[in-house]
């Protein structure tokens, strides 16, 4: 109303100025529009803040669900659970059933533990039984070598070895054992072990001596004096006397006929008699290795009748073995080895004690030393 009013009466009041009426009416319309920018502005805003709102709402929405979706899954997951526990609580046992087993359990582990310490008490008897068993074993040893092989050193080892087990026990109770034990020792310590290897080496050397044995031919030794007249005078040795050397070497004229004169052996019969030599040899080897004396002394003087019925005893070779046959038949191939069953009853009584009771192996140990001890 300002607005309008304000021309009027600016005509009438100042008609010399007309030129300056036209400025007003722009100057309103450009405010106008400014205010209709800002209010279309604001409207736009408005409308853009709405938008962003809404699509906000729908993202929280659609997040919202998302949720819902999740936990409707988890819940039906809880509720699968809670119908598993629920079927595996019903398959379990009561309350009172489980309480008679935990007591079950209880006396089981105190069951368990004084089993455990039983058998620590059992073992540490039963390690000392395993050694006395051990030494009875050894003399089943010792005095099985002394009957199959004759073996006085490996007899002699295992006996100690025995006694070394008693010892380790520190029982008065084993002392009758000891002795006995002591007695053996004694025993094999008193016999001489013989060298069957020594013996077995020897007869091998002789064996390969036996392919070089040979019937050496005789010879005829001049004396240096001059034979029936053969020999000329002044230039040594004639013709005659070379022929005659020569066919001496073939020719063999005794005047002493009461010795015995053997033929020479030569070719297949040499061969023959060297064999037969080195069988009676390696019947020798294998009687010296198992203690069979008897076949031993057969099988050298078997030897030795073979060399003295086909070698002359002129002959070295033949000579020399013969020397050595004799001196190995004196060799001893075999022993009278002690017996060792008293030893090895005394250990077996000295075990049957440690295994009664105290009352009953006092009463025993009297009547088994009366069954030990020889009554004159």
């Amino acid at each position: 109303m300002s607005e309008t009013a304000l021309p009027n009466e600016d005509l009438q009041s100042a008609p010399e100025a007309p030129t300056q009426t036209p400025a007003s009416p722009k100057r309103a319309g450009t405010g106008l529009a400014i205010v209709a920018l800002l209010l279309g502005a604001a409207g736009v805003a408005v409308g853009g803040w709405g938008v962003w709102q809404v699509r906000q709402l729908q993202g929280a929405h659609l997040a919202q669900n998302d949720q819902l979706l999740d936990l409707r899954e988890q819940t039906q997951a809880l509720e699968q659970n809670d119908q598993k526990l629920s079927s595996q609580l019903s398959s379990l046992p009561a309350a009172a059933e489980l309480e008679e087993r935990r007591r079950l359990v209880a006396q089981l582990q105190g069951d368990q533990q004084r089993l455990s310490q039983r058998l620590e008490t059992v073992l540490g008897a039963s390690r000392k039984d395993w050694r006395l068993a051990e030494a009875e074993h050894l003399l089943r040893l010792a005095s099985l070598r002394l009957s199959a092989l004759q073996d006085i050193a490996s007899a002699r080892a295992l006996v100690e070895g025995a006694d070394q087990i008693l010892r380790e026990q520190s029982d008065p109770a084993s002392f009758a054992a000891r002795e006995q034990l002591a007695r053996s020792v004694a025993a094999l310590n008193s016999v001489e072990q013989p060298d069957r290897t020594g013996l077995f080496l020897q007869l091998a050397a002789l064996r390969e001596q036996v392919v070089q044995l040979t019937a050496i031919a005789p010879e005829f030794k001049n004396d240096g004096e001059p034979l029936f007249g053969l020999t000329a005078d002044g230039d040594g040795a004639s013709r005659w006397s070379q022929w005659w050397e020569q066919i001496s070497r073939f020719f063999r004229i005794d005047f002493n006929a009461d010795k015995n004169v053997k033929p020479l052996l030569a070719g297949q019969a040499l061969n023959q008699v060297r064999l037969a030599l080195s069988l009676t040899l390696e019947q020798a080897q294998w009687a010296a290795l198992n203690g069979e004396a008897k076949v031993y002394t057969q099988a050298l003087d078997e030897a030795r009748s073979v060399l003295l019925a086909n070698f002359n005893r002129d002959n070295e070779q033949s000579k020399m073995m013969l020397e050595r046959l004799d001196a190995l038949a004196k060799e001893t191939v075999t022993v009278v080895t002690p017996d060792l069953d008293a030893s090895l009853k005394a250990v077996q009584a000295y075990l049957e004690r440690r295994h009664l009771p105290a009352e009953e192996a006092i009463l025993r140990q009297p009547a088994a030393q009366d069954r030990q001890e020889p009554r004159p």
